[in-house]
């Protein structure tokens, strides 16, 4: 274990969870203050900006946007288009085939650096996985679109009970999730039922669990670092990350990456960590990007509603073309899921089940794509919490600039007047 120092707690984190914590949590130009220390893999902690850039070879932007990208189709130029997908967001609503043949290029490319499948593998004698959106075929011998899961003689295993490429940590409550504003951890929410206390679960921690795979291949990922371990790395079984939900552990957050194309493996954890801690609080959560299988999604729900945790989907843009150029994937299993869920909100209102979250990439995702999502939002439910995300330079949109103040205030007032209740900014701090 190693110490990393923020301004505001402690944490005490695994070291090989240190390269993506680095990019979760620092919000300016410098380093964490980590312990110069390996992170188990014989690999020297970097600073998160150092870090930023270390695949891409592409310099963060300054606040103020100087680099100037261009569009290759209609040559526009501008500080928030970006040059490694080399498009504005007009030329991608257009939904041309020259557009989709340039973002599908940009996918490829990094993707390749870490050995992963340029598409969800389609063999017509594969082996079928049914975990997430991507219904991947997967030749023997082969991994799927996420890397984890892997054809072994016609049958597909990883991501399951037995083994996943998964990471955790202690996190000290009340933390910096997406939820922490409606969550019992941080105040009154789901009192007595879920918490007993009505301020913040001081003394206590979140058991944060990281999944190094992902069923997306967003270009902005904030956390890309995981990738590196999607096809080969550390594997544990739900086995030992139950156990290390200990007598501190109030909550267990699962995100990543993505908990989708390994929920088995979470499913089983999340099941063994409650009963063998039956009659503590012990509340399970999730942050994911919606595109697990419906049977997934309903064991997801009903662990979270038992327990007095929630989930919290991140819908990423409203338009598809614009989410498959920024994501790879399409989002319609993510909107459809996130209706699904809507309809579970009567069952427990308070603390709330349900939580939405856009991140705010510049140039991309602005206000017409936050009304969009805020009024299909709205139209299920008006008071489901809505966190809207700042945005910053990362792995192949490093030459992005941070999300403005402005940036963030504008799509605020977009998702309001779009009609909902409780809308809030999320790590304020990370705003130019």
């Amino acid at each position: 274990m190693i110490i990393c120092r923020r301004q505001v707690r402690q944490c005490r984190v695994q070291p090989a969870v240190v390269p993506f914590l680095c990019g979760l949590l620092n919000g300016d130009s410098g380093g964490l203050g980590i312990l110069p220390e390996s992170h188990g893999r014989g690999a020297p902690v970097l600073p998160w900006r150092r870090m930023a850039t270390w695949r891409t070879g592409t310099q963060p932007n300054a606040a103020g946007g100087d680099d100037m990208g261009e569009c290759t189709i209609c040559h526009r130029q501008s500080p928030h288009i970006s040059q490694t997908l080399g498009l504005c967001t007009g030329c991608i609503l257009a939904d041309t085939p020259q557009a989709h043949a340039q973002a599908a290029g940009a996918h490829a490319r990094a993707r390749r650096r870490f050995h992963l499948p340029t598409d969800p593998p389609d063999a017509r004698e594969g082996a079928g996985c049914r975990q997430c959106i991507n219904a991947c075929k997967i030749n023997t011998g082969q991994v799927g679109y996420c890397g984890v899961r892997r054809n072994d003689d016609g049958q597909v295993s990883g991501g399951d009970a037995q083994a996943a490429a998964v990471q955790w940590y202690h996190d000290p409550l009340p933390t910096n999730c997406v939820a922490d504003w409606v969550c019992p951890a941080s105040g009154p929410a789901g009192h007595p039922d879920f918490t007993d206390t009505t301020g913040p679960e001081h003394r206590y921690a979140n058991l944060a669990v990281f999944y190094e795979a992902c069923s997306f291949d967003c270009l902005f990922c904030q956390n890309w670092h995981f990738k590196q371990h999607s096809v080969a790395g550390p594997r544990h079984s739900a086995a030992e990350l139950a156990a290390a939900a200990d007598s501190s552990t109030r909550c267990i957050c699962f995100f990543g990456g993505d908990p989708s194309c390994q929920i088995e493996h979470a499913l089983a954890a999340a099941r063994r960590a409650r009963q063998e801690r039956q009659g503590r609080i012990l509340r399970i959560c999730w942050e994911t990007n919606g595109s697990m299988s419906r049977s997934a999604l309903k064991q997801m729900g009903e662990l979270s509603l038992e327990s007095g945790g929630c989930i919290k989907l991140d819908l990423k843009a409203w338009n598809e073309p614009l989410h498959r150029a920024l994501c790879g994937v399409t989002n319609r299993r993510t909107f459809r899921n996130f209706e699904y869920l809507s309809g579970w909100i009567s069952r427990r209102p308070d603390p709330p089940l349900l939580i939405a979250s856009t991140l705010l990439v510049p140039g991309y995702v602005e206000a017409e794509q936050v009304s969009r999502i805020a009024r299909f939002i709205a139209r299920l439910d008006p008071s489901i919490p809505y966190a809207l995300l700042g945005f910053h330079p990362a792995f192949e949109m490093c030459d992005l600039p941070t999300t403005s103040r402005q940036h963030a205030v504008e799509c605020l007032e977009a998702a309001r007047a779009a009609g909902l209740h409780r809308v809030r900014i999320g790590n304020v701090h990370l705003l130019a």
